[in-house]
């Protein structure tokens, strides 16, 4: 799918919006498209270094601790804001992934975010025919029923390659170019995960199976990296497009749904997806929750999605038992994965065999 750039000019000022899959990027807004809270948190975000700490990679089989719940943001909770909630089938009897909402820091709409215990859960990468292309693949959609089995949560990847600014390295080819400084969901032969900037926090190593690489970094050393409170957030993260589209009718809107993954430093992977966020919220978001070192994935309404899925006892997964982070109001859904028709990369996180799994 190709979307075009649309253009909104108030006040004398020109926007550009920039889909996940267009085909240009545009110049470096003016101060007065970054968001008032943004703006406010320039001089405390910058001035902090963002050399990222070390992740550690779980040993395969052994599960990470539960995570503790989260702290709103400046205002009282809602009903059960940052508690979380075991979803998904459990692994070896245990919870493999959680899940909670945040409403962001200048926001009024929740945010989901998921937890997933990388010791218990092994990561894969499908590839599709419109991202990044090249195929055939091994692994692509629909999820085959051997690999079913095992299933326990499928994500978005990111923004298509021709507006990724970054490479895609899997099943032993180099699809796309990696790029020096990209920000890189890299997955080991041992299912394990890492993220960070490439040529700096990872590289490519014999046990490297996939490397996805989208945009810059958005999380670096727990904190918001410097350019997400700069006013080239949108130059870096894209604006979006409306609702319905990207006519010349509809404006960009900076504040739209976006989905982001980050690293603990204990090694569990985060999942953030909401409604109305920018790359600063976004961010914030992924801090809260523990990241060390983030990205943003997808963005605009059709593409970011979490699904769990728990079956009966020994059934394997699929679209009838699954169920979306956010719930409806997340266009795509469990069956997404399981479409011979779906033509974008994305990632599952299985159930692993081994001490305590």
């Amino acid at each position: 799918m190709r979307r075009s750039l649309s253009r909104l000019a108030p006040a004398g000022i020109a926007i550009l919006a920039l889909t996940s899959c267009s085909t240009s990027t545009p110049p470096a807004p003016t101060a007065s498209t970054i968001s008032g809270h943004a703006a406010s948190a320039v001089a405390s975000v910058t001035q902090h270094p963002t050399a990222a700490p070390a992740v550690s990679r779980p040993t395969p089989g052994s599960p990470l601790p539960a995570p503790a719940a989260l702290v709103p943001f400046g205002r009282a909770a809602a009903a059960g804001e940052g508690a979380w909630s075991a979803a998904g089938r459990p692994v070896g009897g245990r919870p493999a992934v959680y899940e909670t909402t945040l409403v962001p820091p200048g926001g009024t709409l929740p945010a989901g975010i998921a937890w997933m215990d990388t010791g218990l859960l092994s990561a894969r990468l499908y590839s599709g025919s419109l991202s990044p292309g090249g195929g055939p693949y091994r692994y692509t959609a629909p999820v085959a029923p051997s690999q079913a089995e095992t299933l326990v949560a499928a994500f978005n990847g990111g923004f298509q390659m021709n507006t990724a600014r970054g490479g895609y390295y899997t099943e032993g080819r180099m699809i796309v170019p990696l790029r020096t400084g990209a920000a890189s969901l890299v997955i080991y032969a041992d299912g394990t995960v890492d993220i960070g900037a490439w040529g700096r926090d990872v590289t490519m190593t014999p046990h490297v199976v996939s490397v996805r690489q989208n945009l810059v970094p958005l999380v670096a050393g727990g904190r918001p990296t410097k350019l997400a409170a700069t006013v080239h957030w949108l130059r870096e993260w894209g604006p979006t497009c409306g609702a319905t589209g990207c006519a010349a009718s509809i404006p960009g809107i900076k504040h739209q749904w976006r989905s982001g993954l980050g690293m603990t430093a204990d090694g569990a992977l985060v999942f953030v997806v909401g409604p109305a966020l920018d790359p600063l919220q976004l961010a914030r978001l992924l801090v809260r929750a523990g990241v060390v070192r983030g990205m943003e994935l997808d963005i605009n309404p059709e593409w970011p999605v979490f699904v769990t899925y728990d079956p009966p006892a020994g059934a394997p997964a699929a679209p009838g038992n699954g169920r979306k982070l956010l719930g409806s109001s997340i266009m795509q859904g469990p069956g997404t994965f399981f479409e011979a028709s779906w033509q974008r990369d994305f990632i599952t996180m299985s159930a692993r065999s081994g001490p305590g799994a």
